[in-house]
């Protein structure tokens, strides 16, 4: 007897993207793309509406953080297994994937060659992980003490990833459909929180720690 077919949902805002992923897949007899997504409004409503076995899920998208958006489909849907795509090859927003009911993670450099095995597995209701996110995930929880980016909100460490990859606060607030005010008010919590005084020692910290790509 066949596997019985696996249904999945692609979201992502970039369409090119989107069309390497189902060509991927259209080379499978077991998986099959039932709907795709440019945004996580777009993404939760096909939810609700498709009968789909996993999701892959952008965490950077036009509308909403990725992490926020996985929180709402866990919740209409706990049965549907969540994959994270991202282009961050650090830990950081793997963890707080896990942590927000992802069923794994992956970054996008290295898809192509996983994309298959990973939705094979998360659709048998098992974790998968990259062997390089494992392995910082296992140095992470070796850790005696927490650095002071996991102490971050999700809204607050996007804030700050953002703010550290060289954006000004009005336009964190438009890519986020927030207003200023409210940016700033992240950005003094997150300063506060990692006792920094700037950004300048802001970008320092994240490139330090990885939490951005230092060019």
């Amino acid at each position: 007897m066949p596997a019985p077919t696996i249904k999945v949902i692609i979201t992502d805002d970039h369409a090119i993207l989107r069309d390497g992923l189902k060509q991927i897949l259209s080379e499978t007899e077991d998986i099959q793309v039932v709907a795709e997504a440019e945004n996580a409004t777009e993404a939760i409503m096909l939810a609700r509406k498709k009968h789909a076995d996993v999701m892959l899920l952008d965490i950077s998208l036009p509308d909403r953080n990725g992490v926020e958006a996985l929180k709402i489909l866990k919740k209409d849907n706990p049965a549907m297994a969540v994959l994270m795509l991202s282009m961050h090859r650090e830990d950081q927003y793997a963890i707080r994937s896990l942590k927000a009911g992802a069923s794994g993670y992956l970054t996008k450099q290295g898809a192509a060659a996983e994309l298959v095995q990973a939705i094979r597995t998360v659709a048998k209701g098992k974790k998968y992980l990259s062997a390089t996110v494992a392995e910082s995930l296992a140095n992470h929880l070796g850790d005696d003490e927490k650095p002071l980016h996991e102490t971050l909100s999700d809204r607050e460490f996007q804030t700050l990833s953002m703010i550290a990859s060289g954006m000004t606060v009005s336009e964190i607030a438009e890519k986020l459909c927030l207003s200023v005010k409210t940016i700033s008010v992240y950005r003094a919590r997150l300063l506060e929180k990692m006792q920094l005084h700037n950004n300048a020692e802001l970008t320092h910290y994240a490139i330090r720690n990885h939490l951005v790509e230092d060019d």
